[in-house]
């Protein structure tokens, strides 16, 4: 067979939605570990002027020899998520982003792209999944999600006998989170932030206060856990409200 006829086929790399966890390395999956050390690239979203949380928490596995991609958000809390120049520019980011991913997946080359908690449990990387998926192989490794690091932290558990686990938004509008508080056996309230004022009045609304807790960056070093009417006034975005279930049976 002459040099001219021979072909070299390049086979793609894989991208991995890597989760983890919620704060502490620890808490990381072995997979996890396993498969950013397999990956020569290594891909995680972050704010301008930071390295981002689920970067920081895989710190420990992170070499020279890996080739990082920081995916740095155009916008974060600048703009409210319902105002249109937010959509646009966030959309945007998300193409850019999940070519410059291609590019490495093209070239042969997995990615290990991070995501704090669970990647599909609410993590940015459905974004880039919804993007690619359909393009190159994907696998996602799951992780400990900080709801239920958060629920590990408190007096009783969070699912008893036949409890119903409602996990809600706090982005939601008020009268939909009442709602949804009302209908709940237990609940976790997920993107606290800006939305605490609005949470509360519905959490008091719906009558679940005593029962309520705020846990402010779970399994971080500087983790708070309160009864919910402790709470303070405002509420970083690593925070959430978990509301235990009675156990009641039906």
């Amino acid at each position: 067979m002459s040099n001219a006829s021979k072909t070299t086929v390049i086979s793609t790399g894989t991208l991995y939605g890597v989760s983890v966890g919620p704060g502490d390395p620890d808490l990381m999956t072995v997979r996890a570990m396993r498969t950013i050390a397999a990956c020569p690239v290594v891909a995680y979203f972050c704010k301008r002027g930071t390295s981002g949380q689920a970067r920081r928490i895989a710190d420990g596995c992170i070499t020279a020899e890996h080739i990082e991609l920081p995916m740095v958000y155009p916008v974060t809390v600048e703009l409210p998520p319902s105002h249109p120049d937010y959509g646009r520019q966030i959309e945007a980011f998300f193409d850019e982003s999940a070519e410059r991913l291609a590019e490495h997946l093209a070239a042969g080359r997995s990615i290990a792209a991070l995501n704090e908690g669970d990647a599909f449990f609410y993590g940015s990387f459905m974004h880039l999944f919804l993007r690619l998926a359909s393009r190159f192989p994907t696998e996602v490794v799951p992780g400990v999600t900080s709801m239920m690091c958060s629920a590990s932290l408190l007096p009783r558990p969070l699912t008893l006998r036949d409890d119903v686990l409602s996990v809600i938004p706090g982005t939601l509008g008020e009268e939909a989170l009442l709602r949804a508080l009302r209908n709940a056996d237990a609940a976790v309230i997920m993107k606290l932030g800006q939305n605490l004022p609005k949470v509360r009045r519905a959490v008091e609304a719906a009558g679940l206060a005593d029962r309520a807790w705020y846990i402010e960056r779970a399994s971080m070093a500087d983790q708070r856990v309160m009864p919910f009417r402790e709470a303070p006034e405002t509420a970083p975005y690593f925070s959430q409200i978990v509301i235990p279930g009675e156990g009641l049976r039906r």
